[in-house]
């Protein structure tokens, strides 16, 4: 859908730089035919004595007479050439007696202009070796080693693969906006009537694979505009200068080619906050970004020149990026909710053969917290399973597979466990999944599972019933709660020795959202509706949070909060387990049977003793890592999501 050509210059530029390379070869050819020394232009050279010898024996057919060279013909045909000794007056007389013919020559003389000529071609060729060069760098031509300070912004163009906001889905806000740019473009008058002007540059905030640069592929192909692309790492070099002048060629591009749209990707990459960087603050990505601020909005005018640009980090800009008159409007791409993930799931699979008992909708209630990407690539995945099991075409139940797959990881069959690992694998789920069910503000069960998976030995994961966008208080106690039925579990059926290291994730995601209860969403009584930590970028861009600035009595009350909370959530899981154990076994029983359990088989069995199924599917969920592993902080698509400030 792109090319790499300079729209201001005519013609292939590796033509140009063939046809210019190609002059200065034949040059470097005509220098050395002029001085590498004399040619036997005539044949076999010989010496004077023998030229005189050869036509006294009467072989010698003709020769021509200069003042420089005697050249000749034998009888035989064969051609030769001499150089003359002075004064010799005798040899018109020998060659009249031998019957040789003979003629003069008249001596070549180089015109004054030739020779100056050739005396100064070396050094017009130096010349304009060095002009070539020189002009190359000035202008940043072409984009061999010489092409370092050209823009890398490419035009696209509608050739193939064009993209319109016919396949956007999900995000009707952020689509609105920029269909408003693209309607500005193609008919301006209608806003600038009533005294509207088109906005400078368009922000797309949104976290990554939400569709921020799709939108800018649907914009070039709405728009009949020009449209460059650029990367916001492609300013940046190691030679300070050369980002400042990557931008200024492009904003000179853009303007040759206005009214035109230049997007911008990861912008972040060139726009954090100035003065965070190493040693004093003139350094080569600050004045990459001094010169966008100047080319944006500075004393001359860019009109016709929309900048659109896209970050998932819009906290590390710099604030006068931010401002109206370069970024006139931020335009927030968020996770799609449950009608635009079903939307969503209807573009992609356009494109795949369904069965019908495939439901769209089905499948994004089950796909909380996915972005457009990870929608994308549950349809491929559903595909693809489709494709190895030779089915013509996709079922629900590849849909189901691929979700699992994509969620948790795939299935580890080939993995030996002992008796003894799979028992307490299956109690430390049962625990998780007994007290996530007696939990009222807990989200229901989906699957549990004690088949390995990723590097989780078993799991249990929750679905919320609708799309959440901020967690009460007492989802997060019963959140802890959950995540401590796993430990409890172990201590209360195998003992205090023999409890594993497999709740080391659990005790992770328990302290992290302790902390974050107690810190940032004021959740202690103790402490108040205080913030006690905050958010920040660190050294080379790498974030963080720290406590602010406090007494140590505040750090120990903090700490004291923090465990305080973890105990009561264990607390809580052990009085459900001890109050369910004869559940806690019949599950875990369950679980060793059938090895994968849905969220509706797990109600059935606790409500009448049994699961109604004649088969054992395979089927997969979040929770319990192997032992002595790392495993990733649970994301919010998986068991107990740490929740999110309102």
């Amino acid at each position: 859908m792109s090319d790499n050509r300079e729209p201001e210059n005519n013609g292939n530029p590796w033509i140009k730089s063939l046809l210019v390379w190609g002059g200065i070869f034949l040059a470097l050819l005509l220098v050395v035919s002029m001085f590498g020394g004399p040619r036997d232009a005539a044949g076999t050279q010989l010496g004077y004595s023998d030229f005189r010898a050869k036509v006294a024996e009467g072989t010698v057919d003709e020769v021509s007479i200069s003042p420089e060279q005697i050249t000749g013909k034998l009888k035989n045909g064969t051609t030769f050439s001499t150089v003359p000794v002075a004064n010799d007056t005798g040899l018109p007389k020998l060659l009249d007696d031998n019957g040789v013919r003979y003629s003069g020559a008249q001596k070549q003389e180089m015109s004054v202009l030739a020779y100056i000529l050739i005396q100064a071609l070396p050094f017009l060729l130096i010349l304009g070796v060095a002009f070539f060069a020189l002009r190359q760098v000035q202008k940043g031509g072409g984009s061999g080693a010489m092409g370092f300070g050209k823009s890398k912004a490419k035009l696209l163009t509608e050739k193939q693969g064009r993209v319109t906001f016919a396949d956007v889905a999900g995000i009707d806000e952020a689509r609105e906006e920029l269909e408003e740019i693209v309607e500005f473009l193609k008919d301006p008058q209608r806003f600038s009537k009533l005294g509207g002007q088109i906005p400078k540059g368009a922000l797309l905030v949104g976290s990554p694979g939400t569709g921020k640069t799709l939108l800018a592929r649907a914009i070039a192909g709405e728009a009949n505009v020009p449209f460059f692309t650029i990367s916001g790492s492609d300013f940046v070099e190691m030679f300070v200068g050369v980002g400042a002048s990557r931008v200024r060629d492009m904003f000179e591009q853009a303007k040759k080619n206005a009214p035109c749209i230049v997007f911008i990707d990861e912008i972040d990459a060139v726009g954090r906050h100035r003065g965070h960087g190493l040693g004093n603050s003139n350094d080569e990505r600050e004045q990459t970004l001094n010169q966008l601020l100047v080319e944006m909005d500075g004393f001359e005018a860019n009109e016709g020149i929309i900048i659109i640009a896209a970050t998932n980090r819009p906290d590390v800009l710099d604030p006068a990026l931010l401002r109206p008159g370069r970024f006139d409007r931020q335009v927030v791409v968020p996770i799609p909710d449950i009608d635009g993930r079903e939307k969503i799931l209807a573009v992609h699979m356009k494109k795949v053969p369904l069965a019908p008992d495939v439901n769209p909708r089905t499948i994004a209630r089950g796909t909380p917290g996915f972005s457009g990407a990870d929608l994308a690539n549950l349809v491929n995945e559903a595909a693809l399973l489709a494709a190895r099991r030779n089915k013509r075409l996709v079922a629900m139940q590849e849909f189901e597979d691929a979700k699992d797959k994509v969620m948790m990881g795939a299935e580890r069959r080939s993995m030996v466990m002992t008796d003894d690992e799979k028992k307490m694998t299956a109690y430390h789920e049962a625990g998780h999944a007994i007290v996530s069910v007696n939990e009222a503000a807990s989200d229901p069960i989906h699957k549990a599972t004690i088949i390995p998976r990723g590097r989780a030995l078993g799991m249990v994961m929750r679905l919320p019933e609708r799309d959440n966008y901020s967690y009460h208080r007492d989802k997060m106690h019963a959140n802890l709660a959950v995540s401590m039925g796993g430990r409890v579990a172990e201590e209360i059926i195998f003992g205090y020795d023999k409890v594993s290291s497999g709740a080391s994730s659990d005790i992770h995601y328990a302290t992290d959202l302790a902390r974050n209860m107690v810190t940032k969403w004021g959740m202690s009584d103790k402490l108040g509706p205080l913030q006690y930590e905050d958010q920040y970028e660190g050294y080379l861009g790498m974030g963080g949070s720290q406590r602010t600035f406090m007494a140590d009595e505040t750090n120990t009350l903090i700490d004291a909060e923090i465990k305080a909370l973890v105990e009561n959530a264990h607390k809580r899981a052990t009085e459900i387990l001890k109050a369910q154990e004869d559940k806690l076994h019949l599950l875990a029983q369950a679980l060793l049977e059938y090895e994968t359990l849905t969220g509706e088989e797990i109600q059935q069995l606790l409500d009448t003793g049994k699961v109604d199924r004649p088969d054992q599917p395979s089927g997969p969920t979040i929770a319990r890592p192997a032992q002595g592993s790392s495993i990733p902080k649970a994301g919010k698509r998986f068991a107990g999501p740490a929740p999110q400030g309102a």
